[in-house]
C-alpha cells in the first residue's frame, strides 16, 4: 500500500477539549514532511472547517485553510444539495440552526412544519424536545441526524453524552431509527474526506480514537486504520468490536512508526 493522505480525527486524538495532546503537533510536522496530505475530520457538529482550522492553529498545530471538516460541514453540505426548500426542525445547538439557515433549506420552528427532523447534540436537551420530535415525525417526514457519537471526551478525557445520545432518546421515543447519520462512518463523511485529501480511499490512513465511526468509516472504505489509546476506545473495547482497526497505537505521536510500516 502506498499512502498519500492521512484523516485524523481531531476530539480524542489531537486534543482533548482545549489541551493539545502530547507530541499532537510533532506529528503532524512528521507527516508533512513525507510530502502526504491532510484532512481533519471531527464528528464535533458545533463547529464548521473554517473554525477548526483556527483552533488548530491557535494550538500550535500546523494547519493549511480547506484541510479541516466536520459533521457540521457534512450536515450544511448534505442539506443544500438535498433538501432545497424543505421545511427543517432542529433539535441541537443555536450553531447548528445557525448553519441549517445558510442551506437552500428553510428552518422552521414550527415541528409539524418539517419536512425533516435534524438531530444533534445540546447541552440543553430537554423533555419538550422528545414532544416537538414526535410532533415532527410522521410517515413523510425525513429523520437525520449530524453524528453517531454517543459520547466524547472532555477536557479530562472523561466521556460526556454527545449527539449519538440525543439521537437514540428521539429514535426511542418516536419508534424510529434514523434515515440517515451523517458525520463518520457515513458514506457521505467518506466522500467529504476524500475529496479534501486528494486521494482515493486504498491510498488513505485514518487515524482516530473511536471504533464506530473513525476505524468503521476507514474499513468500510477500504483505507488503512490506526486506533490511538488516548480518547474513548481501549483494547477491551477492540476485543469486543466487530470493527478491527489494522494497527493499535498510544496516541497520534506514534503514526510515524505507523507510516513506516505500511510504506
Amino acid at each position: 500500500m502506498t499512502v498519500r493522505g492521512v484523516i485524523v480525527d481531531l476530539d480524542g486524538t489531537v486534543y482533548h477539549g482545549d489541551r493539545l495532546l502530547p507530541g499532537a503537533a510533532a506529528a503532524i510536522d512528521r507527516v508533512r514532511e513525507r510530502g502526504l496530505s491532510l484532512c481533519f475530520f471531527s464528528n464535533n457538529p458545533l463547529y464548521d472547517g473554517t473554525e477548526y482550522v483556527e483552533r488548530l492553529a491557535t494550538m500550535g498545530v500546523d494547519v493549511r485553510p480547506g484541510e479541516a471538516c466536520s459533521s457540521a460541514v457534512v450536515t450544511r453540505e448534505y442539506l443544500d444539495a438535498n433538501h432545497a426548500g424543505d421545511g427543517v426542525f432542529v433539535v441541537g445547538a443555536p450553531s447548528l440552526r445557525d448553519r441549517v439557515r445558510t442551506t437552500r433549506a428553510k428552518l422552521v420552528s414550527d415541528p409539524r412544519a418539517a419536512d425533516a427532523l435534524l438531530a444533534s447534540w445540546t447541552d440543553e436537551f430537554h423533555y419538550r424536545d422528545m414532544v416537538d420530535a414526535l410532533r415532527a415525525l410522521d410517515d413523510e417526514t425525513v429523520f437525520l441526524g449530524t453524528d453517531p457519537d454517543r459520547t466524547f471526551p472532555d477536557e479530562d478525557g472523561n466521556p460526556t453524552p454527545g449527539s449519538g445520545a440525543i439521537i437514540r432518546a428521539i429514535s426511542g421515543v418516536v419508534e424510529r431509527d434514523p434515515d440517515l447519520v451523517l458525520g463518520k462512518p457515513s458514506d457521505v463523511a467518506v466522500e467529504a474526506a476524500l475529496e479534501r485529501v486528494g486521494c482515493s480511499a486504498e491510498e488513505c490512513l485514518v487515524v482516530g480514537d473511536r471504533l464506530d465511526t473513525d476505524v468503521a468509516m476507514g474499513e468500510r472504505a477500504g483505507m488503512q486504520t490506526v486506533l490511538v489509546r488516548s480518547g474513548v476506545s481501549d483494547d477491551a473495547d477492540v476485543e469486543r468490536s466487530e470493527v478491527t482497526p489494522d494497527h493499535v497505537v498510544d496516541s497520534l505521536a506514534d503514526v510515524d512508526g505507523v507510516l513506516d510500516a505500511i510504506r
